[in-house]
């Protein structure tokens, strides 16, 4: 009653809490097949099983597959910014939601989810990693195993946006690590990795990186959000 339920994207009445309005959710871009079965990226048309986009034929990623759950833009780009810099945790069932429903056929294959994270300078400015939060959701409704502190980020990179792919990569370059005594929380397993959004993927292609080095048998990457194009 003191605090009736509201969209999260223009803060007009709902009828239930962790719901978006007509209105809004008109303005949401949900990704669903036919897309790029690496990359995630939607396509205009359906061009059969397994066709892949030629960004990951030209440019195959460390990872195996990558899904989203929206395309970054509108509302969704507001909602990952009021979670990350508006301390709006109250966000997060609602994008975990999303997330696992796009993530299903990752979240059946994985061993262990594991969150990007963030540096520990950050993380005490911020007080929270928004990743690990989504992580934590998603672990909790699936069943699958979660280790937040299985890869760490030991450089102190600078934000990415506003950088262009060549410095995103320099960036993020040699910026993860798994210790030796989180070894055994990844090696021989297939690890889902978790982000909020999808940009140029230096990022997770970094943190992969660490990962298989650490002896991940293989990785997936469900993120909330990624850019649109690359499809036909």
């Amino acid at each position: 009653m003191l605090f009736p339920a509201v969209c999260p994207g223009c803060q007009t009445a709902v009828t239930r809490a962790g719901s978006v309005c007509p209105d809004c959710w008109a303005n949401l871009r949900f990704i669903e097949r036919p897309y790029c079965e690496v990359l995630g990226i939607p396509f205009s048309y359906d061009l059969g099983k397994g066709f892949l986009s030629a960004q990951a034929i030209a440019e195959p990623p460390p990872f195996a597959r990558l899904r989203a759950a929206v395309i970054y833009q509108e509302l969704a780009t507001r909602l990952v910014t009021a979670l990350k810099y508006g301390d709006r945790t109250d966000l997060v069932p609602l994008m975990a939601g999303w997330m696992e429903r796009a993530g299903a056929e990752l979240l059946a294959d994985a061993d262990v989810i594991v969150p990007v994270p963030l540096h520990a300078r950050r993380l005490w400015r911020r007080k929270f990693n928004q990743s690990a939060e989504l992580s934590r959701a998603i672990a909790r409704k699936s069943g699958v195993m979660f280790r937040p502190l299985a890869l760490e980020r030991i450089k102190a990179t600078q934000t990415q946006v506003g950088l262009g792919q060549r410095q995103r990569q320099d960036n993020v370059r040699g910026a993860f690590r798994v210790s030796e005594q989180r070894r055994s929380e990844v090696e021989g397993r297939r690890v889902l990795l978790v982000d909020d959004v999808y940009t140029t993927g230096a990022t997770v292609a970094s943190a992969t990186r660490a990962l298989k080095r650490a002896g991940a048998s293989d990785v997936d990457v469900l993120v909330f959000a990624r850019v649109a194009g690359g499809g036909p």
